[in-house]
């Protein structure tokens, strides 16, 4: 539904998106990850018709972004980050307008259709203006999704929101993966895992790694990340860890240490051998899976 293919932006001498290629297939929901300025609102405005790329091209269900920028639009329902409304209007009022910019057959049965999907039935009649942050988040949900699109983009849909809005908000992402192509933008690691079928990292404008988290944990995480718990002397430990062949990185995490291993090491033989000559028993040690986030950190930590 999503295709992207080698696309390139500058702004003036800057090179925002550098040569991006993903796809994003029918009912997938597919994350993009970054810090500020790594090139994904970017992306999603070039996808939606906001601007246009300097090299590359995108398609939306099969329509060119560019060549054929109308039927490509409609094929799209955009939540911006700071989402766009008249204050004036009511939000009935406002999602009905949207269904009539849209063409939809008949604008005010499906405002009354999207709003009940987006828990604002009880609010139809209130002016835009006397809602809450999260309730015009669903307001802006409901305009992207008045006219039923195949493909929906979300910007950063849960900033700013309160913690019961943000669930509310990733049960409707999952909803929406039902019926619907999604990709999110996302800066909330821990999001992008909850919700995401696959996640697409891009940092400096490219893209850094991409794929199903579960894949990325294999292909990422060296064979082997313990978490070690030594006993029996107080200080020394850290010291002790680093000294062991194959071992990369030591750092301290509660009672004990989060020790990383090099690809094809096995430590476990002289961590236990060492300890026990040094005085130390060891209390506790077991594998650790990596997290999205930990991988997200490691990703950008190596390519700044």
């Amino acid at each position: 539904m999503i295709e992207v293919k080698h696309l390139t932006k500058r702004y003036g001498t800057r090179l925002a998106v550098d040569n991006i290629s993903f796809k994003a297939g029918a009912g997938e929901i597919v994350g993009l990850l970054g810090p500020n300025g790594a090139g994904k609102t970017t992306t999603m405005r070039i996808l939606t018709g906001f601007m246009p790329p300097n090299g590359g091209s995108a398609t939306i269900a099969g329509f060119d972004v560019m060549r054929n920028s109308v039927k490509a639009r409609g094929q799209v329902g955009y939540l911006p980050e700071r989402v766009p409304v008249y204050p004036d209007m009511t939000v009935h009022g406002y999602v009905a307008f949207w269904a009539k910019l849209r063409g939809a057959p008949n604008p005010r049965a499906q405002a009354d259709q999207v709003l009940e999907r987006v828990q604002l039935s009880d609010r139809r009649n209130t002016l835009i203006r006397n809602l809450s942050k999260g309730m015009r988040q669903r307001l802006g949900l409901a305009q992207a999704l008045v006219h039923n699109p195949p493909v929906v983009i979300l910007d950063e849909p849960t900033i700013g929101i309160d913690p019961q809005q943000v669930i509310e908000v990733r049960d409707e992402v999952r909803k929406l993966g039902q019926d619907h192509t999604v990709l999110l933008s996302t800066h909330i690691l821990s999001e992008a895992e909850q919700v995401c079928d696959r996640v697409i990292i891009i940092n400096k404008g490219h893209i850094v790694a991409q794929g199903k988290p579960a894949e990325l944990r294999r292909k990422l995480q060296p064979e082997m990340h313990l978490y070690v718990v030594l006993g029996g002397k107080r200080d020394g430990g850290e010291k002790l860890l680093r000294s062991i062949s194959g071992v990369e990185a030591v750092e301290a995490s509660g009672e004990g240490f989060n020790v990383r291993v090099k690809k094809g090491a096995d430590i476990r033989t002289e961590l236990i051998d060492k300890a026990l000559r040094a005085g130390y028993n060891i209390q506790e040690m077991r594998p650790v899976m990596m997290t999205l986030e930990n991988m997200f950190l490691d990703i950008i930590g190596r390519e700044a």
